[in-house]
């Protein structure tokens, strides 16, 4: 911390009111009583005695100042060029599955512009004579082809839901595990939502019906027909999935 009550060697003339006049003084030496050796700096010098004698920092710092600000500018001169390899969201290719024994859905959607881009969609339908160990190898292997079809690199997958039936539990428990074995199989990052925030993110109400989410999805999508209900719960995870990786978040999906 400099006292500017005491005269320091640096210090312009005190007559000296602006830049102008400090540079004046400098290159024609008139009107100053400072050393030859202050005399003869050079006009960035001179900028700097100014704000050395008005903020008291030294040259050293200040040399740093000027050199993290031109390393700002040419940051943000850079920022501003387009550049291919910077994307808002690196998970072009989305798998959304609604787990279910009887029917299983799934979704997979491109993110792109203008909209998104529906790559396949379809449910895991399993007769109710079937047990379930083949209800669940038919879920695994259907999945498995998607994901080798498709290359997805994330998956977002219905969570859990209150049930007051223990065995209904239990048995959406099962397709749950057998699906989610294949897709940590296949090395892709897996997200829970709920269904609730699906809806609300889709329609704009957490209680909507399923026929309001399949019109929506059909609209974001720009689908020729109207998916299948279970098709289209996948599809609007994979959508909401998408929407909230492309904004800032408080609430970030569950990793799981």
């Amino acid at each position: 911390m400099f006292l500017h009550r005491q005269r320091h060697p640096l210090h312009p003339p005190a007559r000296v009111k602006s830049n102008r006049q400090l540079t004046n003084c400098l290159t024609t030496g008139k009107r100053s009583r400072a050393p030859r050796s202050f005399l003869l700096i050079s006009a960035l010098q001179a900028d700097f005695v100014w704000h050395y004698w008005r903020v008291g920092i030294s040259l050293q710092q200040f040399k740093r100042l000027k050199e993290r600000l031109s390393g700002a500018r040419r940051g943000a001169a850079a920022s501003s060029e387009p550049s291919v390899s910077r994307i808002a969201n690196p998970h072009q290719i989305i798998l959304g599955v609604d787990p279910s024994l009887r029917g299983t859905g799934y979704g997979v959607i491109r993110v792109a512009k203008p909209y998104p881009q529906a790559l396949a969609q379809g449910t895991i339908s399993c007769p109710a004579a079937w047990e379930h160990s083949r209800c669940l190898l038919k879920i695994a292997e259907i999945l498995r082809d998607v994901i080798k079809r498709h290359q997805p690199t994330v998956c977002v997958i219905e969570g859990l839901f209150f049930a007051q039936n223990l065995q209904t539990a239990l048995t959406m428990g099962e397709a749950r595990g057998a699906a989610m074995t294949i897709i940590a199989e296949g090395g892709l990052e897996i997200y829970e939502l709920a269904p609730r925030k699906v809806k609300q993110a889709i329609v704009g109400y957490g209680a909507a019906q399923k026929l309001a989410v399949a019109k929506m999805v059909q609209r974001m999508l720009h689908l020729p027909e109207l998916p299948a209900p279970d098709a289209a719960d996948a599809l609007a995870l994979a959508l909401t999935h998408a929407q909230e990786h492309g904004r800032l978040s408080l609430n970030p999906p569950k990793r799981i």
